[in-house]
């Protein structure tokens, strides 16, 4: 599998509620807004951080550099 193929997860966990979400962590873009399915709050990125992944995530965005340069 080559890295264009290779897919990430990353839980997100709502500051909030508490309620967690696995979601596929897009390579090359980020989500800078994450409605929460439970709670319905939308979560945006912590100053400094590039997306929720980095935030509210158990897994950093994979393409952090890439993300703050857009």
């Amino acid at each position: 599998m080559n890295f264009s193929e290779e897919k990430h997860q990353s839980t997100i966990t709502c500051p909030h509620c508490q309620a967690a979400e696995t979601l596929v962590v897009p390579i090359g873009s980020s989500m800078h807004l994450y409605r929460c399915r439970a709670c319905f709050n939308i979560l945006k990125p912590k100053s400094g951080d590039c997306c929720i992944f980095c935030s509210f995530g158990d897994f950093d965005c994979t393409s952090a550099e890439q993300n703050l340069a857009t």
